[in-house]
C-alpha cells in the first residue's frame, strides 16, 4: 500500500471512530489534528489515537499502555499479542466510561 491508500484508509478509520463514539453516546469528546485524533473523557481520561505513515501503523496510547497495529488483510493486527484494533480500542473506550461502546475495524 502507498501513502496516499494508508491515509485515505485511516482517515477513514478516524471517522468511523468519531461516529462510533457519538452512536455510543459515549461521555467523550474528540479531537481531530492531523495525524492524532484524542479521545477526551468526562472523567479526564485520554486515549490517543495516532497513524504513523512511515512504519504505516496505526497506535492507540491509553491508560492501559500503547499498541501498534499493521494492516494484514483487511485487519489492523497489534505485532505484540496479535490483538485486533476494534477490541483494543473498545476495551480501552469502556474502560474511559464509555461501556455501551463497540467498534469493528
Amino acid at each position: 500500500m502507498n501513502e496516499s491508500e494508508f491515509l485515505a484508509l485511516t482517515d477513514a478509520l478516524f471517522e468511523r471512530i468519531e461516529a462510533a463514539i457519538d452512536a455510543a453516546g459515549v461521555d467523550a469528546d474528540t479531537l481531530r489534528a492531523g495525524n492524532v485524533l484524542e479521545i477526551e473523557f468526562d472523567s479526564g481520561d485520554k486515549i490517543v489515537v495516532n497513524r504513523h505513515a512511515a512504519n504505516q501503523e496505526v497506535w492507540i496510547a491509553a491508560r492501559s499502555g500503547g499498541y501498534h497495529f499493521a494492516r494484514q488483510g483487511s485487519q489492523w493486527i497489534a505485532a505484540r499479542d496479535g490483538a485486533e484494533f476494534g477490541a483494543t480500542l473498545c476495551a480501552a473506550v469502556r474502560a474511559g466510561g464509555g461501556d455501551g461502546f463497540a467498534f469493528e475495524a
